[in-house]
């Protein structure tokens, strides 16, 4: 024992004496690229792209493709960073990095690139949505390059993640996010360049978990959030949770297996809730990467602050374009669908109001956009499968506002009001591109409207289209109007569309306080 002791403190001793001796050289990190740089990766076109890594510090890294090269050195801290000028489109082209070493990435595609975010319905794979078989079939596309990021919740902002670029098969599209592969798709066989496609989507995530914590933190209506979750941080033991979940699971086994067995708890503090932690652990890692665009389907887990969400959305939108530093690019989401029972009579809604905080947004930030899919719903569902058609029409804004084709891209929307004895007459916004008229779907009497007096008793109503862009709507029971609300509801029974087949957008003409007006937390 003593000889062996002797024998460490020497290998010990000696290693010091190494490394503390001038002139004596010790190992060099190679360089390195987070994974969002890889072989058959997608860069943006038309724009300048950044290429960052890791190395020694002060060496020197130089990255080189087609005919362009840029060097630099890491800094104290061993990070390094080159702009690549703009590329045509196309390729393929080897991506070159050299230091003490060398990196080669090869395939590397020019074109389109998109971040596919949000919850569930934007997780929802390609294998869950409709017609799985048939899309997995046809989906042989070398032109269309996936990465998803794994589901990483902390405080801890990332600078990597696991995962690594992909060209599109039968063998992979499957896992990918249905909606983001459907809106690629489109975008790729339209336009006919390379499109690279990056899902980091969350099943469940709370819109604040894609907000940093300070910018949380400097807005004090977001204080009453922020305590809730630093008491649950003060006081969260997920040890003690799990040994009580044991404890059940072991009396449920030896009790016969009687009923549904005790689901085992989830980590509060490195879930998708908890504010910061997708934006540290999913976001972060792939911020500054040279993008078009984002597609966006979130909003159910928010549904009861709808009205935070008001300021909430705009908030996270805003910090991603600050924080990217591509200024106010594309940004595009999916309005809720239809879900849960259908009413038999007019009522609040915290979905409704959701949408209608969605909706806003449109006004409260520049270069956005809304697919309403009221009409692609599953009442029993929350995950509708039809994400074919979620897909195509966030194509039509991206390839309308942002590529210049020239489609109809936007849903009819609530532009005025006028009280015409019992009636009230609305105009709907239904320019070149939001159909050029008002078309009802199915039959021919528009559904989905209800009315209100003073009293704010509202009641279903009749409605006729007039004109091109107007709709008559009344009720015998309200002789005296105030206010309209159109596919008010969970899943609302609606059929306003433009001639193009878009839905009508969700609204209301009153600003009467809504059910989740006083939900802050």
């Amino acid at each position: 024992m003593n000889s062996t002791r002797s024998l460490r403190l020497f290998f010990f001793s000696l290693l010091l004496l190494i490394i503390a001796s001038p002139g004596i050289g010790v190992v060099h990190a190679d360089v390195k690229v987070p994974n969002i740089f890889g072989s058959h990766m997608v860069l943006q076109q038309g724009q300048a792209n950044r290429v960052w890594g890791w190395a020694d510090a002060g060496e020197e890294v130089t990255v080189t493709i087609g005919d362009q090269s840029h060097s630099t050195k890491a800094s104290d801290e061993g990070r390094w960073q080159v702009k690549l000028a703009a590329l045509p489109v196309g390729g393929p082209y080897e991506l070159t990095i050299n230091g003490k070493n060398e990196l080669k990435l090869a395939d590397v595609l020019v074109g389109e690139v998109w971040v596919c975010s949000g919850q569930s319905n934007m997780q929802w794979s390609v294998s869950q949505s409709n017609d799985a078989d048939l899309e997995k079939l046809t989906a042989n596309n070398s032109m269309i390059r996936l990465v998803t990021v794994p589901q990483v919740g902390t405080q801890e902002p990332q600078d990597n993640f696991e995962g690594a670029w992909a060209v599109c098969s039968p063998d992979n599209v499957g896992d990918f996010s249905g909606v983001g592969y459907f809106f690629g798709r489109q975008l790729q066989e339209t336009l006919d360049v390379p499109v690279g496609l990056i899902d980091n989507a969350w099943g469940g995530s709370a819109c604040e978990a894609w907000v940093s914590r300070e910018r949380l933190a400097a807005d004090d209506r977001y204080k009453a959030l922020l305590d809730r979750w630093a008491a649950t941080e003060a006081n969260y033991d997920h040890d003690k949770e799990m040994a009580a979940y044991e404890a059940k699971r072991k009396a449920w086994t030896e009790g016969g297996k009687k009923g549904n067995p005790p689901r085992a708890p989830r980590n509060l503090l490195t879930g998708q809730h908890r504010p910061a932690n997708l934006y540290n652990g999913v976001l972060k890692p792939i911020i500054g990467y040279g993008i078009r665009g984002a597609i966006w389907y979130q909003g159910e887990t928010n549904a009861n602050r709808a009205y935070q969400y008001r300021h909430l959305f705009p908030l996270m939108i805003q910090q991603w374009r600050d924080d990217w530093g591509q200024g106010d690019f594309p940004f595009y989401w999916v309005q809720l669908a239809d879900f849960m029972e259908e009413s038999a009579e007019p009522q609040d809604s915290s979905w409704a109001e959701l949408r209608e905080a969605q909706t806003m947004t449109m006004t409260t930030l520049p270069n956005t956009g809304e697919a309403v899919i009221t009409d692609l719903g599953e009442a029993h569902d929350i995950h509708p499968k039809n994400k074919q058609g979620v897909g195509k029409r966030l194509a039509r804004w991206a390839l309308a506002k942002d590529y210049g084709i020239d489609i109809v891209y936007k849903s009819p929307q609530y532009k005025s009001m006028e009280k015409q004895g019992n009636k009230i007459v609305l105009t709907f916004d239904i320019g070149q591109h939001a159909g050029g008229s008002l078309d009802t779907f199915d039959v021919r009497e528009p559904l989905g409207f209800s009315i209100a007096g003073e009293d704010k008793v509202f009641v279903w109503a009749k409605a006729k289209i007039v004109g091109r862009d107007k709709v008559e709507v009344w009720s015998d029971a309200v002789t005296e109007p105030a206010s309209v609300r159109y596919a008010w509801a969970n899943n609302p029974v609606c059929n306003l569309q433009n001639a193009a087949g878009l839905p009508a957008t969700p609204f209301r003409t009153d600003d009467w306080p809504g059910v989740t007006i006083d939900n802050h937390q």
